[in-house]
């Protein structure tokens, strides 16, 4: 491409030549120039920068006239059941911050005894299923390596010997590695809870981007949760490996893990690729992080997604439709 061509390939006529019909530029076009890809555009938002502003902005505290009225409007907006609340009185939330991140009344979600694995939030199913040659769908058609996702794996020595990243998580002969994808939009329940008995070892915190886990965007930015910062927490269940990871999204820059007080997300800096390993056994704790079933693990603050790798038999079998609405504590699968 010549240096004139280069010159008019900029971004004011980039948004000009997806927002105006083509006909407009088409000269353009014509002398060598070309439009930045709809992904190359998006991924220069600076989601972090409006995320950290969005979530100073939750902080600010409403009058209380204004609060009824504005919280109503996001009701109206997502669907909000405040019925389900246990704070159902909008007055009393202070800011938005404090709105999003809701508790709910103690039979609101009643903890499905009968399923070994549960939901651990409410949300929406994107994807279920054995993980197949290193790559987890994060919708219908669309991967992400899992060593990518996850990292590598430096959280147990016992299984460096075997060459594939899929085969190190798999603990127990004859079993399988499998994943469930939860997407959680801006009017669900945003506290996220433990999906089954199990013992947590090991944190992973990956700084990241924080483009949107909207199921349209997933469709069209391939390994998006491998973009994204998140949160890998993983450790053992009774069949092996298991693992839980938050996913960030814009305006979702908030993480938090109860039982992680050191965990900071959305940092103004951090390097690209970069991620920060914590591990939860030491000489006075050989079990980590004791979970059981629906216990409360952490909150995000507005929508966001989790998703579940974890090791289990073959007869393990998923109780779940594709993108079927889920609550917390409803059957994700058992044996």
């Amino acid at each position: 491409m010549s240096r004139s061509a280069l010159k008019l390939r900029s971004w004011p006529l980039t948004i000009l030549y997806y927002l105006l019909p083509f006909a407009v530029l088409k000269p353009l076009v014509r002398v060598g120039w070309r439009p930045t890809s709809r992904v190359a555009l998006y991924k220069t938002v600076p989601t972090r920068l409006l995320s950290r502003a969005w979530g100073r902005l939750n902080q600010v505290e409403l009058p209380t006239w204004l609060r009824k009225p504005v919280y109503s409007l996001y009701i109206w907006t997502f669907g909000v059941n405040m019925k389900e609340a246990a704070v159902e009185d909008l007055h009393q939330y202070r800011n938005l911050s404090e709105f999003f991140r809701r508790k709910l009344k103690p039979q609101a979600r009643p903890v499905c005894d009968s399923h070994s694995v549960i939901s651990p939030s409410d949300g929406k199913i994107l994807h279920f299923g054995r993980v197949k040659n290193c790559e987890v769908e994060q919708v219908k058609g669309v991967t992400y390596s899992l060593e990518s996702f996850l990292g590598p794996q430096t959280w147990t020595e016992n299984q460096l010997q075997k060459t594939s990243f899929q085969d190190q998580l798999v603990t127990q002969d004859g079993n399988e590695l499998y994943h469930c994808v939860i997407y959680l939009a801006p009017g669900d329940y945003h506290c996220f809870h433990s999906p089954t008995d199990w013992n947590v070892h090991h944190r992973r915190h990956f700084p990241g981007s924080l483009m949107s886990v909207n199921p349209g965007v997933a469709k069209w930015i391939k390994e998006l949760f491998c973009y994204n910062e998140r949160v890998v927490l993983t450790g053992g269940w009774k069949h092996g490996f298991f693992s839980l990871t938050a996913v960030g999204a814009t305006n979702v820059g908030s993480i938090q893990i109860y039982f992680d007080r050191d965990l900071q997300t959305n940092s103004p800096r951090y390097s690209k690729g970069s991620y920060n390993d914590l591990s939860y056994i030491t000489n006075n704790n050989q079990d980590g992080i004791v979970m059981r079933k629906g216990d409360q693990l952490g909150e995000f603050n507005l929508g966001s997604t989790i998703v579940l790798i974890f090791e289990a038999p073959k007869d393990f079998n998923f109780n779940l439709k594709p993108g079927q609405k889920i609550h917390f504590g409803e059957a994700v699968g058992s044996l």
